[in-house]
């Protein structure tokens, strides 16, 4: 101890081991040093090795990242992503409408971007980060989900597509990054973390029953603003894992929730955008109780917590050819409607989990079966879906 007292450098590389072995047991330095000098750089080096971050979707083979290699990663991100990444110009009649941003998805010049970016528009100007310039013509647009491809004829030599990921196994709390056009600032970088999974957001097409609602959209306080509409959200692995939509928001500026189209949404619609310039949408034929029943409502129906109630069935639709029955609760209040629980089996716990089954996972003209509760009892009703009109 009298050692320790006279020499205070021992002492901190003493108490700096003690509290790595308190910590992190495998990490043990060198009992005796004949440099002092040594001993501190040592004892730093251990101490700086345990403030490492570990991100949730980074590679495998990397995933010790420090602070650091974060920003490194970030900044090699925009550099790879950016170049891909395009301001749109839209005219109606020479009128300038307005700007967006969008990404490019493959070598034939496809561009993804949101529908309400081309909506109006008849003439297309796209501007990479490089400065180029390049007509465009749509390919196809699709209001329902708010998105839409165009495409420039020749694309410049140094861009590479930007991948897509994936976004079923997406976590709240995992970061992200958006790149686009905000305000017109070309090739604007923000970065945040995903607030919230599974959020829904009313589409600009009215269909029979309703709005048509977009399923598992992603929230983020990553800072999007008018002019980000279109362009990618990305992992840290620099893989497009969303659309960047809209913003919630009364100033009409970012106020921290921002939201974005799943890229799931733009795996299997951009394809038929591409191919067919449209995309069509199973169809059931059904509207359901706007809002979620309390426990109250659902007791005095004698039906479980989980489960959508079909309010009406639109007639010579799937639904109807189906036997599906309805009941209108805001007339009579008892449960003489079909109250779905299921489809393949797959738990419904409400409106939005059938409508996110159908999006993804369902085609046209498919036989799906419903697990329905009907006069207290449990039946298998097949359902071979249409298409929506």
């Amino acid at each position: 101890m009298k050692q320790l007292r006279h020499n205070p450098i021992i002492a901190i590389f003493a108490l700096m081991l003690f509290v790595s072995l308190g910590c992190q047991a495998s990490t043990i330095l060198p009992a005796t040093s004949a440099n002092d000098d040594a001993v501190v750089a040592a004892a730093v080096a251990t101490i700086s090795a345990q403030e490492s971050i570990t991100p949730i979707n980074a590679p495998a083979q990397n995933r010790e990242l420090t602070t650091a290699d974060l920003e490194d990663r970030f900044i090699e991100i925009y550099n790879r992503v950016n170049p891909a990444v395009v301001h749109i110009f839209v005219f109606n009649d020479e009128n300038f409408l307005g700007t967006g941003s969008g990404f490019v998805i493959d070598t034939e010049g496809n561009i993804v971007t949101n529908n309400h970016v081309v909506a109006d528009g008849n003439e297309y100007e796209v501007v990479f980060a490089s400065g180029e310039r390049s007509r465009a013509t749509l390919q196809g647009a699709d209001v329902n989900s708010d998105l839409a491809v165009i495409q420039v004829s020749t694309l410049p030599t140094e861009i590479q597509p930007v991948p897509l990921g994936e976004s079923g196994q997406l976590q709240v709390g995992q970061f992200v990054i958006a790149i686009g056009n905000p305000f017109g600032e070309a090739g604007s970088m923000s970065i945040g973390i995903i607030s919230g999974l599974g959020r829904t957001i009313e589409s600009q097409r009215v269909v029979a029953g309703g709005n048509f609602s977009i399923p598992q959209v992603i929230q983020t306080d990553a800072a999007i603003n008018p002019g980000n509409s279109g362009g990618p959200l990305l992992n840290l692995n620099g893989e497009v894992i969303g659309v960047n939509s809209a913003i919630l928001s009364t100033s009409g500026a970012n106020s921290g929730v921002g939201f974005s189209i799943p890229v799931n949404a733009v795996r299997n619609i951009a394809p038929a955008l591409i191919s067919d310039g449209a995309y069509n949408y199973p169809y059931l034929g059904i509207s359901m109780w706007p809002q979620a029943f309390t426990l109250r409502q659902l007791e005095r129906l004698e039906l479980p917590p989980n489960g959508v109630y079909v309010t009406g069935v639109i007639e010579d639709t799937p639904a109807d050819e189906a036997g599906l029955i309805g009941n209108n609760l805001s007339i009579s209040f008892t449960a003489d409607g079909d109250y779905i629980t299921a489809i393949n089996d797959q738990p419904v716990r409400d409106s939005d989990d059938l409508l996110s089954y159908l999006v993804f996972e369902t085609t046209v003209g498919e036989t799906v079966e419903l697990t329905v509760i009907r006069d207290g009892e449990e039946i298998k009703l097949p359902l071979t879906l249409g298409e929506r009109p």
